[in-house]
């Protein structure tokens, strides 16, 4: 069979992927997008509840982790949250924003599909699904891979955008890493992100009554760091049957470690020692749980209240207590066992090294024509839209030159 020759061979039909070979494909590059799943942008279809996240207002480099997080700022700059949403407007996209910068679609994250696959298509992409790459390497100055249909594809640009290994269910794995590695790039460390953790059997039990309570927290790693690597979240926290969940916690995860504790506040902002020492000089015989229900959810409150051995009127308890109670709300640190793992982390942390990659680019400095993009390089963004956007700037940015 003879080979088809291309300009540009793009693995992975997420959001990356997608962008890249729009961007490409309007250069006058002949360009293949392969993806193994049955539909592109998997991904972007379950995000943000169906109505897909597909960027946030505030993104900048200090939303990101990696070994380098300022690789980020050149990508991001050059095609900003700002661009993204004005392609968005011309799409006829309407779209609403929540807390903290997050944008939405107002109808469905197939909307955002769409509009890429149209774009797609306008620029002459060629999209193949249901087929991967079964092996790759260098054909002279380009690439050659065999394909799993029996076919042969040779390019001049190959580009890796199949993402991490979060969310197995859906097809993810590790390929990008593999495929970087036998072309000698480095990759560093990876792990599950922005994952629910998971409490130990004894904790579990104590705290089942509590699963479906949420509470807005504060949250950080209780363990000493340099100041400014190890941030607070302060959002929605969710207690489960598994341990903690929510989006304080997603936030948070990204920067936990395994034998770390975390340290969570459950009524910030709140003097807890001072308002139940009001509702004492108040009401002495109002029993110390219902004081604390008015300050927290009443089924956290009897957990505190039993977990600390507190029992009785407020009138019968001293100040003493009242600071333990207080502690116990606002700073409670907990040590978790694990996490959910892939099978529930919106992304991997780490992936292939950017050191060796082009900034502006996204190049890999020692293998000209090969590009990484998306989560298969070491970015990761917050939970909130920022990795969508790491997504459209890094597949923008590749698309220019490849």
């Amino acid at each position: 069979m003879k080979a088809q020759t291309l300009d540009v061979l793009i693995v992975g039909a997420g959001a990356a992927g997608m962008m890249c070979a729009i961007e490409a494909g309007r250069r006058g590059r002949t360009v293949r997008v392969l993806d193994h799943a049955r539909a592109p942008g998997e991904k972007i279809r379950i995000s943000g509840g169906g109505r897909c996240n597909f960027t946030n207002l505030g993104t900048g480099p200090a939303n990101f982790l990696g070994e380098n997080p300022r690789f980020a700022t050149s990508a991001l700059k050059r095609f900003s949250q700002h661009d993204f949403v004005r392609r968005v407007d011309r799409a006829g996209i309407a779209w609403h924003e929540k807390t903290l910068g997050q944008l939405f679609c107002d109808d469905s994250a197939k909307q955002i599909i769409r509009m890429l696959t149209d774009d797609m298509r306008v620029a002459g992409v060629v999209l193949s699904l249901g087929t991967s790459v079964e092996r790759v390497g260098r054909d002279g100055e380009g690439f050659e891979a065999a394909l799993s249909d029996g076919s042969v594809v040779r390019a001049r640009s190959l580009v890796l955008a199949t993402g991490g290994k979060s969310i197995p269910k859906m097809g993810a794995t590790g390929w990008a890493y593999d495929a970087a590695r036998g072309f000698g790039l480095r990759v560093t460390e990876t792990r599950p992100a922005l994952v629910p953790l998971t409490f130990e059997a004894g904790l579990l039990e104590q705290l089942k009554p509590l699963a479906g309570v949420a509470v807005d927290a504060v949250v950080s790693v209780a363990s000493s760091s340099p100041k400014g690597d190890r941030p607070s979240f302060k959002e929605a926290m969710l207690f489960t049957h598994r341990g903690l969940s929510g989006p304080a916690i997603l936030q948070i995860s990204s920067y936990w470690r395994e034998g770390e504790a975390i340290t969570v506040a459950m009524a910030p902002g709140e003097d807890v020692y001072a308002r139940l020492k009001a509702a004492k000089e108040e009401n002495g015989k109002q029993m110390v749980h219902t004081a604390l229900g008015h300050i927290v959810p009443r089924r956290l409150a009897e957990s505190i209240c039993e977990r600390e051995g507190v029992k009785g009127k407020l009138a019968e308890v001293g100040d003493k207590t009242l600071r333990r109670l207080d502690a116990a709300v606002n700073a409670w640190t907990v040590k978790p066992v694990g996490s959910e793992g892939y099978r529930t982390a919106e992304v991997t942390l780490g992936g292939i090294a950017t050191d060796q990659l082009d900034q502006q680019t996204m190049r890999a400095k020692e293998v000209p024509g090969l590009y990484v993009i998306g989560e298969a390089a070491d970015v990761t963004g917050w939970l909130g839209g920022y990795n969508f956007q790491w997504a459209w700037s890094s597949g923008w940015a590749a698309g220019q030159v490849c």
